[in-house]
């Protein structure tokens, strides 16, 4: 929609001073925010939409905290038996009664219960009364009075066909899939859905293809009539992305993920991560136009105790390796991506500045406290400009929208003032309408512009149409000799073995071998 020119020309004014300080903060406070990546679901989905205190008080976060803190006898096996209630009784004695509630999940649900207009509630630390006030919430209703809270324009969720009690929402039990038209086979098994479409956006998460989990895509297409072959895992990617009408296809990958020549079978018999990738996914994202969104850096299983509550996993340090790799041999595929540990986050903006189908989002699960946020960001801003998305909430209460996203306005707020006042420092003159464009790109407008790019008419080397370049430096790769060490003569061997192959990509990664090259090896 074009403005009116006099409203233009009043948005042109150039700001300065502190005119300058107060527009930012409130651009950044009155943006409609996309929310690009949520593990929320509609109230029309039931029990799987998770919402008030009670669940903000046991979401693993918290209950990871508290049992830092908890004495010995409170055991995992013990806790985990209770009723949600009583866990959450647990957590509040712990962590909000016996000691100030300084972290910033702890601080989060006080935001949380501040800005749901609890405030009373809260200075009385009367938890039975906040439990109550929750009880009488329409879920319906909540759910707008949430979002208007955030000032959110839509969230993206995470829906997992493989996921049984998830699957039942969209269709019925027993339903199954036409392989030939890749559609779910009866009309009358696809349930209708009355959530709001503008407000809940889906996404197709796949996992079980980037860990090469074969038996559980196979049980999925055997559960649906399909042939456990890779075009039946096309079919069965082919009928979901309909049946959701998916944003983008996503996964968090393992720890030991691998791309390339180094993977090998989880176990003998199953095709590997690299092959389903290759001749699945790939396929199917550039048919459909889908991106695959990616999550790197877990490592999941670190305390299993905690699983219960979703706990249990940490941070490592990701191989960005991988994802490099699938951004140069599949140029026409878009890739999103965040990263778990702070110590990728210089490395993969790198990346974003060199692959036009990657693009970097939000700050992810241990990255979202506003000191890494806060740091991230200024990074990102002197990297990459606006062409990233600042942030994503990774909910799975939906209450915590109104507070991560609080959070998060602040701390981008400040960096944004501070970049600004560096432009205005040379001279360049910031206008009202220079900020709103570019906060909006950094809620959501860049993540809608990168979604819109096309493509399809970029060079594919998979096709034979390598760059010269791309050419010329496998040709010196391959004919240079072994390094130091390596006889020729193993050389064979040696490409067989997965340390080896891991070896050498990294090898080529920071290496440029031969006389004329970099000259470490």
């Amino acid at each position: 929609m074009v403005e009116p020119k006099s409203k233009q020309a009043r948005q042109d004014v150039i700001l300065s001073g502190s005119e300058l300080s107060t527009f930012v903060r409130t651009a950044v406070d009155a943006v409609e925010a996309i929310d690009v990546h949520t593990h929320l679901f509609p109230g029309q989905h039931g029990a799987l939409l998770l919402w008030g205190i009670d669940e903000l008080l046991t979401y693993h976060y918290l209950v990871s905290e508290m049992f830092m803190v908890a004495p010995s006898e409170v055991t995992h096996e013990a806790f985990f038996a209770l009723p949600k209630t009583k866990q959450a009784d647990l957590v509040w004695k712990h962590l909000f009664l016996e000691r100030s509630p300084l972290s910033e999940a702890q601080v989060g649900v006080l935001t949380c219960l501040q800005k749901l207009g609890l405030g009373n509630l809260v200075a009385t630390k009367d938890l039975s009364k906040i439990r109550a006030w929750f009880a009488e919430q329409d879920p319906l209703k909540h759910t707008s009075k949430v979002f208007e809270l955030a000032n959110l324009k839509y969230v993206v969720m995470t829906n997992i066909p493989f996921d049984a009690q998830e699957a039942d929402c969209w269709v019925k039990p027993g339903a199954k899939i036409d392989e030939s038209s890749s559609s779910f086979s009866e009309d009358d098994k696809i349930i209708q859905q009355s959530f709001c479409e503008s407000r809940f956006k889906t996404a197709l998460r796949i996992d079980p293809l980037l860990k090469g989990d074969w038996a559980t895509i196979a049980n999925s297409l055997r559960a649906r009539g399909l042939p456990e072959t890779i075009e039946g895992t096309k079919a069965f990617l082919r009928a979901w992305a309909k049946v959701y009408k998916a944003e983008y296809m996503m996964a968090s990958t393992p720890g030991d993920f691998v791309y390339g020549d180094a993977d090998e079978p989880r176990q003998e018999g199953w095709p590997t991560a690299t092959k389903l990738i290759n001749e699945a996914m790939v396929p199917v994202a550039e048919e459909l136009g889908l991106p695959l969104a990616l999550k790197l850096g877990a490592k999941r299983g670190m305390n299993p105790g905690l699983n219960p509550c979703g706990g249990g996993d940490g941070v490592m340090i990701a191989d960005v390796a991988p994802l490099e790799e699938l951004c140069r041999n599949c140029p026409r595929v878009k890739f999103l991506a965040t990263f778990l540990s702070r110590v990728n986050q210089h490395e993969v903006c790198v990346l974003a500045q060199k692959f036009r189908n990657l693009h970097l989002y939000g700050c992810w699960w241990y990255c979202n406290n506003p000191s890494i946020i806060e740091e991230m960001t200024k990074m990102r801003v002197e990297m990459l400009g606006t062409a990233f998305t600042a942030q994503h909430s990774d909910a799975r209460v939906l209450d915590q929208l109104v507070y991560k996203w609080s959070h998060s306005r602040a701390v981008i707020a400040e960096v944004l003032v501070k970049q600004y006042q560096l432009l205005q420092s040379k001279g360049w003159p910031v206008t009202k309408s220079d900020v709103q464009r570019d906060v909006n790109r950094l809620f959501g407008g860049s993540y809608e512009e990168f979604m819109a790019k096309d493509l399809s008419g970029v060079s594919d080397p998979k096709n034979g149409v390598v760059p010269s370049s791309a050419a010329s430096a496998a040709g010196v790769a391959a004919a240079a000799p072994p390094p130091p060490g390596i006889a020729a003569a193993d050389m064979p061997k040696r490409r067989n073995n997965k340390a080896f192959k891991a070896l050498c990509r990294d090898f080529a990664r920071y290496c440029a071998p031969g006389t004329a090259g970099c000259g470490c090896c």
